[in-house]
């Protein structure tokens, strides 16, 4: 005789399994170009070292030239290539961070696109040219892993595609949510006798659609958290999500501190009164290597749309034209005696007159190294700091997923992660569409082929409806895109009910 069903799956189950199949259905093939464009990008820091050794590498072993002299020698290969030097503009700095890894000078460039800059890699103890290429954003990616970046962001669509990638991270949560229950369902509901673990793993000696079930439940019970955190943090780049967010981070006072790069007043007359050239006692002469430089990379996404706790890109403020990049070295030797300790480091020349230069440390491997210091050209003082270690939790949190999203906080364990959870994620997606393939409609099938019989909220106690509907109403507040989605299902599937009567 059969067990009658408990109330609350008389209505919740069923609820579940309706969300889990048509929001699989319909937004599966996003998640899957995000996920299967993720686990690329995983991979792109070795590939990038394979197809960019060129640039990447310098074959010189000996003692870095002042970085002074290897802007000079950036600034005289870009004059020749333009005809005329006054257009170069530099915009940033990344000193080699270790030996064998050349230095970049970057560039603003009207020519690029949005967050994009050209650098010039150099050999730091020859300035021998070891390559030209086009940047991105903050992290400084390379062409190859700009160009897997825009695909995973936003299909190389712009501004417009990437509502594609807000529509996957959004989902990607609810539906691990809703595979979640789930499983909880069928573990409950297993015979006698059979654990709750063995449905963590496959049962490879079932076949057709029960093998197939198998595989799909087993791996999103284990990828289950990785996935819900790749969907917390993506949604922090989203467009309407991520905007939402933010602001609620800034009514709360969670943001992140920007180091200012204005210059008191005092400062700049005196400046002007110095023509720049400040006090260099005892720093005559120091060499890059001795004032510590050293670059970095990490890539993806840039900050967050709204919120985020990126600072801007070197593509974002140039220099200005008459900014003595001669002192650079001074400059980096001032910020290496206040907090700069990393040789993972950018510097950006002041953007005018009343501004001053950062000194920022770029490491996102762990432990985190970002602060970052203003310092006066003329004085070589320091104006302004920021320090990671006194940012709020929410900052550090922020800054911490961004990092472990992109595969950079931990390295290559990171990356291997990252890969593991987005290619199990393509893999369900693919046995998911199995499953409706092998239980399709066409063939009489009552599973997951078939869709879950309407009703399931009519019959809900009233109480269990209003949650439902207030959870509904809240998440479409916050997330913007999911929540249109969600109408247009619930629109669509009572147009289609009605028709079929």
């Amino acid at each position: 005789m059969a067990t009658p069903a408990a109330p609350r799956d008389r209505w919740f189950g069923p609820l579940l399994l309706r969300l889990h199949f048509y929001a699989a259905i319909l937004v599966a093939p996003f998640i899957l170009i995000s996920a299967a464009s993720g686990a690329l990008y995983a991979l792109t820091p070795q590939l990038e070292q394979q197809v960019y050794a060129q640039e990447l590498t310098a074959p010189s072993e000996g003692p870095p030239l002042p970085l002074a002299e290897q802007v000079a020698a950036a600034q005289a290969y870009v004059g020749e290539g333009e005809g005329e030097s006054e257009g170069a503009v530099v915009t940033a700095v990344r000193p080699a961070p270790e030996v064998g890894d050349t230095t970049r000078v970057m560039y603003a460039d009207g020519s690029l696109g949005e967050g994009e800059s050209r650098a010039i890699m150099l050999d730091p103890a020859t300035a021998e040219i070891r390559g030209d290429l086009t940047v991105y954003g903050t992290s400084g990616s390379l062409p190859l892993r700009t160009w897997v970046d825009q695909l995973h962001r936003n299909l190389h669509l712009g501004e417009v595609g990437r509502l594609y990638s807000e529509l996957s991270a959004s989902w990607l949560g609810v539906i691990a949510l809703a595979g979640l229950g789930l499983w909880i369902r069928r573990a409950r509901r297993a015979r006698r006798g059979r654990r709750a673990r063995d449905l963590l793993l496959p049962d490879l000696r079932a076949r057709g659609y029960r093998r197939t079930l198998s595989l799909h439940s087993s791996a999103g019970a284990w990828v289950l958290l990785g996935a819900l955190f790749l969907s917390a943090t993506g949604i922090t780049w989203s467009q309407y999500g991520g905007g939402n967010i933010g602001t609620i981070r800034a009514a709360f006072g969670f943001t992140t501190a920007a180091v200012s790069t204005e210059l008191p007043q005092e400062m700049t007359d005196d400046a002007a009164d110095t023509s720049g050239k400040g006090d260099m006692d005892g720093m005559e002469g120091m060499t890059g290597k001795d004032a510590g430089e050293h670059v970095e990379h990490e890539a993806h996404h840039e900050a967050p749309a709204a919120g985020g706790a990126e600072s801007a890109g070197p593509a974002d403020a140039a220099a200005a034209p008459g900014a003595d990049l001669g002192q650079i070295d001074r400059v980096v030797a001032a910020g290496r005696s206040a907090n700069i300790d990393t040789g993972l480091v950018e510097i950006r020349p002041p953007a005018d007159a009343g501004s001053a230069w950062v000194v920022e440390e770029i490491q996102r491997s762990y432990p985190t190294k970002v602060d970052a210091i203003a310092i006066d050209g003329g004085t070589l003082e320091v104006v302004d700091r920021t320090d990671f270690a006194e940012a709020d939790l929410a900052a550090k949190l922020t800054r911490w997923g961004i990092d472990l999203h992109m595969g950079s906080m931990f390295g290559l364990v990171n990356q291997i992660v990252l890969f593991v959870i987005a290619s199990a994620v393509v893999a369900m997606i693919i046995w998911g569409y199995l499953m409706w393939w092998q239980r399709r409609p066409t063939r009489g099938g009552s599973g997951p082929g078939k869709p879950p019989r309407r009703g399931a909220l009519r019959r809900a106690p009233w109480w269990g409806a209003a949650l439902v509907v207030l959870a509904a109403a809240g998440i479409g507040l916050m997330l913007p895109l999911m929540g249109a989605s969600l109408a247009a299902f619930v629109i669509i599937d009572t147009i289609v009910g009605r028709l079929r009567r």
